[in-house]
């Protein structure tokens, strides 16, 4: 599969975020379009060049999340409800952002708006303000970052994080070295981050193995689609989502797929 843009100028990935998903701190959220071969098809006007196993976002290199046999084996063997899903539907691709700060970046672009717009104004920062590095985004004035076209809160929250990072006050690669609740915890001091986009970080950047959010409203979509229930309560999404640790990204991946199919 391709991650790179092709002749007619569409960016195309495979499942990068749910057809509509909407979160409890209302980041990262993303309206795209699903075409019939199971793709999504995102408006971007950057030139990439095309690579194997990933691609370049912008200038923000991507690529696949990492899973494999073992994990749809124990999660067909725990839940065969998912099982007949995951048979039926393949193997389901999911693009990551691997550079925390630019990830962090992108998912506080994405903060409720469409998928067309989060991808004219990730191209147009890069186009404008260059790399998405703390470096460089910290000596760009919140104005300057305000008009790739996002609201100045999100300008103000984006400059005052890259600020932190460049200075020292905030340690973001440490946090590899922490475990899910403790990375939730940290970026959830950061002005503009909430526990859901802690959790999509985890997934989306860092690739735990172990993610399932109830944050995300697509999630519980698909679980309610999946198991055929009509409403669903936290204590019922905590009893599903227990079935597929230690693998519940991957779940998450294809409860994302399921939520919209």
């Amino acid at each position: 599969m391709n991650y790179c843009p092709d002749d007619s100028g569409r960016f195309l990935f495979v499942d990068y975020a749910p057809l509509l998903f909407y979160s409890d701190d209302l980041s990262l959220s993303f309206l795209l379009r699903y075409s019939r071969s199971r793709v999504w098809e995102v408006s971007q006007n950057v030139a990439s060049k095309k690579c194997k196993g990933g691609g370049i976002l912008g200038t923000v290199a991507t690529k696949n999340f990492e899973y494999g046999q073992t994990e749809i084996d124990f999660l067909t063997k725990k839940d065969p409800e998912l099982g007949a899903a995951i048979e039926r539907m393949g193997k389901v691709e999911r693009v990551v952002i691997p550079d925390l700060f630019a990830a962090l970046v992108h998912a506080i672009v994405g903060q409720l708006i469409s998928a067309k717009a989060v991808h004219t104004i990730w191209s147009r920062m890069q186009q404008q303000l260059g790399d998405i590095t703390p470096s460089n985004i910290s000596v760009q004035s919140v104005d300057s970052i305000q008009k790739c076209g996002i609201t100045m809160k999100k300008a103000s929250c984006i400059s005052h994080i890259a600020k932190l990072i460049y200075q020292g006050d905030f340690d973001l690669e440490e946090l590899r070295n922490r475990s899910d609740d403790e990375v939730i915890a940290q970026l959830m001091t950061l002005d503009g981050v909430g526990k859901w986009t802690a959790e999509m970080l985890l997934i989306n950047s860092m690739e735990r193995p172990d993610v399932v959010s109830y944050g995300d409203i697509a999630i519980r979509r698909g679980l309610m689609k999946l198991y055929g229930l009509n409403s669903l309560t936290k204590k019922q999404f905590e009893m599903y989502s227990s079935r597929y640790s230690p693998y519940g990204s991957v779940a998450s991946i294809y409860l994302w797929e399921i939520s919209f199919v």
